[in-house]
């Protein structure tokens, strides 16, 4: 199981990943998401920064496919062992693979600087 943070599951979706996240992607297909990428990809939308929301088929489709972890207790107090100072969303993001002991596939540098668990892409 893979954890996709916003931006990578963007990629995913408009097929512009770079070959390392494709590499690690393909090696494992289940992919999830913390509940806040949800949020995130309205956001942006609602911005105008995509085109599609989570109500359009392009978008709707592919995200019923994948699992979505809700914002829990355990994630938030997760939050406290985080190694690298980030934005709220990306650090719930992070507390999500910390607490399901899950990769997770990011571009961000900060994240990717943690001891506390695996990044990919």
């Amino acid at each position: 199981m893979l954890n996709l943070d916003t931006h990578v599951l963007i990629h995913a979706l408009d097929g512009s990943l770079t070959v390392a996240e494709m590499a690690a992607m393909s090696e494992d297909s289940n992919w999830g998401v913390s509940a806040i990428v949800l949020w995130e990809i309205e956001k942006l939308y609602e911005k105008g920064r995509l085109r599609f929301g989570l109500d359009h088929p392009l978008m709707a489709k592919p995200v019923a496919l994948l699992q979505v972890w809700p914002i829990t207790p355990e994630i938030c107090l997760n939050l406290r062992r985080l190694d690298f100072d980030s934005d709220p969303a990306d650090a719930l993001i992070a507390a999500t693979s910390l607490t399901h002991n899950v990769a997770l596939v990011t571009r961000d540098r900060r994240i990717r600087t943690t001891t506390l668990f695996q990044c990919l892409g």
